[in-house]
């Protein structure tokens, strides 16, 4: 059974079929596809080509029809003629034969001779068919002259008629009857004329020159509104050709689109206004109509801009949409000059359209800011000066701030000047939003309080994360010189092209242009006030979590708690030898000064920064300090005992804070006010407990030469053997050690450095706190 399975599952050798046969078996087959198929093109070539010759003889018929279709038309013509010549015959001939007829009876009636005096006069008078055949041929004269479509001399011919004819005017001796059949007559063959200069007027191929002389023919009869109203008909319908044409290059041309369209409806709108005038003249009737049929023009054309624009999210549909406001605007100033204002119905109509995109291409911009997986183009104009601030950071931080400017700068390339104009507000709103969502970002990517909250508005993934100080710095740095520099540069140079522009239009006056400039000023001033408020947010967080953490993070004797001013604490006081700043303001003062080390690394060349950020450290502190309610319960507390030298040692410390600040070269009033708010209350506290401060508390100048008797100790060294110059503004070191958080309270009074965040290099800077509390 086996070998049999096997024999089935390979079948012998001499059953293989041969090579050259299945060559010449597949090849004869191939052969006859081939051929088949040859076949088959030939009979669709001959299909084809008597497809071809079909509509070649059908289209030389078509021709040799329309050419008939003239001859017959004009042997039409001519047989009316023939037909109209013919009728005045026989008239003429049942004319002849009545005359005829009467001579016979005159001649041949002897009986009737007495009577023929009085009637006499009857027999003078023409025939009534006499009567009628001037009118008859005045009739079929206009007849053939509307058959021939010679408008202008039937109207001539009516006119003539109504002037010279005696029973049109109502004078004469026929019948009420013959006058009212011959004014019928005639109204119909006005009502023909009329219905002819029409059919003229609506024919769409019909030239203008033909459009006149139709409408000049409806005004003679009497017909000026149907006139005007088909002259606007004309027009709409030469328009809607027009743009039908164009619509195919909207796809290819996106962002010259509007402007070739706006070129087309308005110049078809000028030509309106000025045929109107020189046509019906200045009938205000005609003219309120013009302006009517202009607003519905704007109306349709701004719908077709919209419905043809690209994607609204894109830079293409921006471009598209300030170029349409620019050419269109533009067109409309020319228009005031014809007495047509369309600017505030255009802006009307265009706003929504033109908020649609803004909003559209923001919400790109913040995904292109906020998600780094988002591609973005990066623009290396910005590129130095970012990587300066964060060339020991993550790139990733240089990456975002770039991405924002590019983004902005794109958006920002797009506004023609008259969008900057009319839309400058919302954009620069915004732009505010946009920058506002990206210090949220930055915000994320600091330590602090939001890390542990859990708030649902911070749970976005941040960006980064900057553990260093200098990585927390770089992110401030990079935030800065994108509110200080980049984005100002890049908004106010888009607004002064704005301000040329405005002030090279020719119907622009002087007081004009100083509205302007004044409006814009008042406007950029408020916007820079709030990114100035939406930094202090992203500069105050890190403040804050900075002092926290310096505060929380120490143990023991550099703890800043309310302990070190009570009077079991008196080992920590140094009155007897000299006295000093308690330990946690040592160590402050040294934390600050390696900030400030960093600080000149990290923003070198930002001495603006510099000094906001130390300044805001130092009031952050004090201001803890003055709102913490476990420190002040402490001291409130009854059963604690207090002595003067707490009360003393505090006083000193805020003076010493305060003494910083001054020879740092960032004197703040906030943080005077506020150290002399905490020694106020100091001082009621300790006057609650029984301690008079009249005679525990030295002169308050004292303790200011007692805190720069500190700075300079702690500068020097515990050793007092270098020597440090100092003045009223400054202090300057000689030394170049650093001293780190770790180090030990000895080292934080014997430290050296040459640098500090007293650096003589820094510029002289206002208060920070006019930054942030305007109000103070």
């Amino acid at each position: 059974m086996e070998s049999s399975e096997e024999e089935d599952d390979f079948p012998s050798i001499e059953s293989i079929i041969p090579q050259s046969k299945v060559d010449s078996l597949y090849q004869s087959h191939t052969e006859k596809g081939i051929r088949k198929l040859c076949c088959e093109l030939l009979d669709l070539k001959d299909s084809v080509e008597n497809l071809c010759g079909n509509m070649h003889s059908k289209f030389l018929a078509f021709l040799r029809i329309s050419e008939e279709a003239v001859e017959v038309k004009h042997e039409l013509i001519e047989l009316q003629k023939h037909i109209s010549a013919q009728g005045i015959l026989v008239q003429d001939l049942m004319t002849g034969v009545c005359r005829e007829l009467e001579e016979w009876n005159q001649s041949s009636n002897d009986v009737a001779e007495i009577q023929q005096e009085p009637e006499l006069p009857e027999l003078l008078e023409p025939l009534p068919n006499e009567r009628n055949d001037q009118k008859i041929l005045f009739l079929e004269t206009i007849d053939v002259l509307l058959a021939e479509h010679k408008f202008e001399e039937a109207l001539e011919a009516l006119d003539a008629e109504e002037i010279n004819s005696a029973e049109l005017k109502g004078s004469g001796n026929n019948s009420s009857d013959d006058v009212s059949l011959y004014k019928s007559s005639l109204l119909e063959r006005k009502a023909m004329l009329e219905d002819q200069l029409v059919g003229i007027a609506e024919q769409p191929s019909v030239s203008f020159p033909e459009l006149k002389t139709a409408l000049n023919g409806l005004i003679k009869l009497g017909k000026g509104p149907l006139a005007h109203q088909l002259m606007l008909k004309f027009y709409q319908s030469h328009l809607q050709k027009r743009i039908e044409a164009l619509l195919p290059s909207s796809s290819l041309c996106p962002e010259t689109f509007p402007s070739t369209l706006s070129k087309i409806v308005f110049s078809v709108i000028s030509l309106t206004i000025k045929e109107s005038a020189l046509i019906f003249g200045d009938n205000t009737v005609y003219t309120n109509r013009v302006v009517q049929w202009a607003e519905w023009e704007i109306e349709y054309f701004v719908r077709v801009v919209k419905e043809n624009a690209p994607l609204s999210e894109t830079v293409s549909a921006l471009r598209a949409a300030s170029i349409s406001i620019q050419a269109s605007l533009n067109y409309c100033s020319i228009l005031e000059s014809q007495g047509l204002k369309l600017s505030k119905l255009l802006l009307v109509l265009l706003r929504p359209s033109v908020e649609e995109v803004l909003e559209s291409n923001f919400r790109r911009a913040r995904r292109v800011v906020l998600d780094m997986a988002e591609c973005c183009p990066l623009s290396p104009q910005f590129a130095s000066s970012l990587s300066a601030i964060a060339s020991s950071s993550s790139s990733m931080l240089v990456e975002s701030g770039m991405r924002f400017m590019h983004i902005v700068e794109e958006i920002l390339e797009q506004l023609t000047p008259t969008v900057s104009l009319h839309f400058g507000g919302n954009v620069l709103n915004r732009i505010l939003q946009l920058f506002d969502k990206y210090m949220d970002a930055l915000t994320r990517a600091l330590p602090g309080p939001s890390d542990d909250d859990n708030l649902p508005e911070l749970k976005e993934v941040a960006l980064f994360r900057a553990e260093t100080d200098s990585e927390q710095l770089a992110i401030l740095g990079i935030a800065f010189t994108i509110l200080d520099e980049l984005l100002p540069n890049a908004v106010l140079s888009r607004w002064m092209l704005q301000s040329e522009s405005k002030a090279k239009e020719p119907n622009s006056g002087a007081t004009e242009n100083v509205t302007f400039n004044t409006n814009a000023s008042v406007e950029l001033k408020e916007w820079r006030k709030h990114l100035q408020h939406s930094f202090d947010k992203l500069r105050d967080h890190f403040c804050l979590q900075y002092i926290v953490t310096f505060i929380y993070s120490r143990e023991g004797k550099t703890r800043l708690n309310a302990h070190i001013y009570l009077s079991d604490n008196r080992e920590d006081l140094y009155w007897d030898s000299d006295p000093l700043p308690s330990l946690p303001f040592q160590a402050l003062f040294a934390k600050l000064q390696q900030l400030a080390t960093v600080a000149g690394d990290v923003l070198l060349g930002k001495e603006k920064i510099q000094k906001m950020l130390l300044a805001r450290l130092t009031e952050t502190l004090v201001m803890w300090l003055s709102d913490e309610q476990e420190f002040w319960g402490a001291l409130e507390d009854n059963s604690v005992p207090l002595k003067p030298l707490g009360l003393q040692q505090l006083i000193l410390d805020m003076h010493f804070t305060v003494e910083i600040a001054r020879f740092a070269g960032y004197p703040s009033r906030h943080i005077h006010q506020i150290a002399s708010a905490i020694t106020a209350r100091a001082i009621r506290t300790f006057s609650a407990r029984g301690i008079d401060p009249q005679s525990a508390l030295p002169e308050d100048e004292w303790f200011v030469e007692t805190a720069k008797s500190a700075i300079n100790k702690l500068l020097l060294g515990a050793s007092g053997s270098e020597a440090s110059d100092t003045d009223e503004d400054h202090i300057i070191v000689h030394h170049d050690e650093v001293v780190s958080d770790s180090d030990t309270v000895s080292s934080l009074s014997s430290m050296e450095s040459t640098e500090s965040f007293a650096s003589a290099s820094m510029a002289e800077l206002d208060s920070p706190s006019n930054l942030s509390d305007p109000d103070n």
